[in-house]
């Protein structure tokens, strides 16, 4: 084979497998990248590469997992065109289809919707507008009354979304993953029925609607070919985490697979829990005959030394691609530092880090990594202590506040006034406004054709009166066409909460400032609907997602759980609590499948170390205990990941020896009702 590099301008020229990857033809392509490898770029000059051919720019599709990810990939295409075609690189790269399988099913199903059947004024719910629909159902039903504990919303949600992502039925779910709520299986089957048809009689799609009806509208037979038409070539990033369903879609999107690039990394495949599976990207081939499998091995974020620790933790995975990363870059080997326990193992992270630290790799390029969120509770005691700023991954994201989902709520129910979760929501700010009332406030608003008239003749408290005249007030000015701005209406919105944001909410200056930029952040959209879409579909996850790059002077050290570092990277990584019970989970060791996904997980933890990698194992934990004279210290054992073949490749350590002094550091149509009615039966059987 002739080594034929690519040199796109991208500060590298591409390895050998990513040439091969990026000029590959039509047929179906399956990129198993391993981690570090450079499949970003790779995907990236692929799409380069086809419009090069010749593909027009508004007949591909670029999927991803996250917003920000399709717009880096997107940016750095026009980057590339504009060096080739400087005068049409913006509007090619503007007619490219990119962004999370949610954002294009919403975007398909506003245009083709209507042939199935659906309605095109339909409001998308977020997870969290979603439980709070379902509680509704669910207190409608009676259910969670008498002696029995019934499954919270949160539960009850995540039960219904696993069945129609997985596509398996609810008793085999139940049994699997939620086994505390097998005897609830009747009860269940009938919430869910009901939560569909209540969706149905709303006029809104959850995000799992949003997946069904785009995999209803391509097997449609009238209304699919034209969705398929629109798409010449489709490419997947991290296809390791679709789940059947989203598998189910690119089966029908591309049925040959011709045209059709996916990438990923069955190494990586931790997201069971979200009905991700791994055996999509393992029965790619099956899948799709004739694939063509190139594979990506070349490193270019770790030295050589942890990746032959990493390389030995995942060749004890029971199936998978084979693959051997290899870099270039010699350095440390990684270490394993037994510790006393979890004060001991605190206090040897922090020494590390700040020994790091005047090494000049700065506190935010530096994290510790964790299986679990109450993992490091100990540690951010010492970490306060020792004043040592932090961030932590995996806390409450900014969208899912109660004050910001309050102000979405009353423009959600501006936009569809049969959303009953949204008017339940708003209706219950109001002075001396409960449940009952709001329900009762809705069916009025029903009955009333969704006129908001249909409010103003109601019996409510003397505190209450004046707040409803208001917002009926606003929600008509709200209604009506031409609309006003997007950022006029948040405004509007905004004078009319924040007296009840003040009643309701402590720290209300601080909340206060978040609307502010809530408004800020709706100055980049024309219309209400998309909007309020694409805050239920990627929500920014912080008011530091609205701001720019952070000043110079800011550090701070990274804290998070293993699932949300995936795709992140950092100079030194300190992976702490690697005991059996805690990696891998004591809740996720039932079955060999379990156990090679806490696997991967365990092996992402160590991939996202450029330089530096630490493992910390505690001897001791402490327990509760009874009596005076009990052991109040149980003893653990090192996780069963690093067996002796791969502890040969760690420079394994006691605390006390291990960083006495520091670390070492060396020098670094027709029939449309029907198909929508077959729809939402198919989400009702589950």
């Amino acid at each position: 084979m002739v080594d034929a590099r690519l040199d796109r301008g991208e500060g590298a020229v591409l390895n050998l497998a990513q040439s091969v990857a990026v000029e590959h033809g039509e047929g179906p392509l399956l990129i198993v990248a391993g981690a570090g490898t450079g499949k970003t770029r790779t995907l990236v000059q692929r799409v380069v590469t086809l419009v090069e051919r010749g593909v027009d720019p508004g007949r591909i599709l670029l999927l991803t997992f996250t917003r920000r990810a399709a717009a880096e990939m997107l940016r750095r295409v026009e980057s590339l065109l504009r060096r080739a075609t400087p005068r049409s690189a913006a509007a090619a790269t503007g007619r490219l289809w990119g962004g999370t399988f949610h954002s294009v099913a919403s975007r398909l199903l506003r245009v083709h919707g209507a042939s199935i059947g659906l309605e095109p004024g339909f409001t998308i719910h977020d997870r969290s507008d979603s439980e709070d629909l379902l509680d509704v159902v669910r207190a409608d039903q009676g259910l969670g009354k008498g002696n029995r504990r019934f499954p919270r919303k949160g539960t009850c949600l995540a039960i219904y979304s696993y069945c129609v992502n997985a596509g398996r039925d609810l008793e085999g779910v139940l049994e699997e993953a939620f086994p505390w709520c097998r005897e609830f299986v009747d009860p269940l089957r009938k919430l869910f029925a009901a939560y569909v048809d209540q969706k149905e009689a709303n006029a809104v799609l959850d995000y799992d609607d949003l997946l069904l009806f785009w995999k209803g509208l391509l097997a449609d037979p009238v209304a699919g070919p034209p969705v398929r038409a629109r798409f010449e070539a489709v490419l997947v990033d991290e296809y390791q985490d679709t789940n059947r369903l989203q598998a189910g879609i690119l089966k029908l999107l591309r049925p040959s697979g011709q045209g059709l690039t996916v990438v990923g990394d069955d190494a990586q495949s931790i997201y069971s829990f979200r009905a991700a599976t791994v055996r999509n990207i393992l029965d790619f081939p099956q899948e799709f005959p004739g694939t063509t499998i190139v594979t990506l091995e070349e490193n270019y974020r770790s030295v050589q030394p942890i990746l032959a620790a990493t390389n030995r933790v995942i060749a004890q995975a029971g199936q998978g691609y084979a693959k051997e990363l290899r870099s270039p870059r010699d350095g440390a080997r990684p270490q394993l530092i037994l510790c006393d326990d979890e004060l001991d193992q605190s206090a040897v992270v922090i020494r590390t880090i700040l020994a790091h630290r005047e090494q000049g790799i700065d506190l935010r390029r530096q994290a510790v990594l964790f299986r679990t969120s109450h993992h490091s509770v100990v540690l951010e005691g010492e970490l306060a202590q020792a004043k040592i700023p932090f961030v932590k991954y995996g806390g409450l994201r900014f969208m899912d506040t109660a004050h910001v989902k309050d102000l979405l709520a009353v423009l959600r129910l501006a936009e569809n006034p049969r959303d009953v979760a949204a008017g339940m929501r708003v209706l219950t700010l109001l002075p001396s406004v409960g449940p009952a009332t709001a329900r009762r406030w809705m069916l009025a608003l029903e009955q009333g054709g969704g006129q908001w008239t249909a409010w103003q003749g109601l019996r409510a408290s003397l505190a209450a009166q004046g707040v409803l005249k208001q917002l009926v007030k606003l929600l008509t000015g709200l209604s009506r066409q031409p609309a006003p701005r997007v950022t006029e209406q948040v405004h509007q919105v905004r004078a009319f909460y924040a007296p009840l944001l003040e009643e309701r909410y402590d720290h209300s200056a601080a909340r206060l400032r978040d609307l502010e930029q809530v408004e800020l952040l709706a100055t980049r959209f024309d219309e209400r609907a998309t909007f309020l879409a694409e805050i239920a579909l990627d929500p920014p996850s912080s008011t530091e997602d609205f701001a720019g790059d952070p000043l110079l002077d800011e550090d701070y050290l990274i804290l998070s759980t293993i699932h949300s570092a995936k795709g992140l990277e950092w100079d030194a990584v300190y992976v702490i609590h690697a005991a059996d019970g805690n990696i891998p989970s004591d809740m996720a060791t039932k079955n060999q499948d379990q156990i090679d996904e806490e696997r991967r997980l365990f092996y992402v933890a160590l991939t996202r170390a450029r330089d530096w990698l630490t493992v910390y194992c505690p001897l001791r934990y402490y327990q509760f205990a009874r009596g005076p004279k009990a052991d109040r210290h149980g003893m653990a054992q090192l996780t069963r990941f690093l067996p002796a073949q791969v502890l040969k490749h760690f420079d394994c350590v006691a605390s006390h020896v291990s960083v006495a002094d520091g670390p070492a550091v060396p020098a670094p149509h027709a029939g449309g009702a029907n198909r929508r009615q077959q729809i939402r039966d198919q989400s009702r059987v589950v």
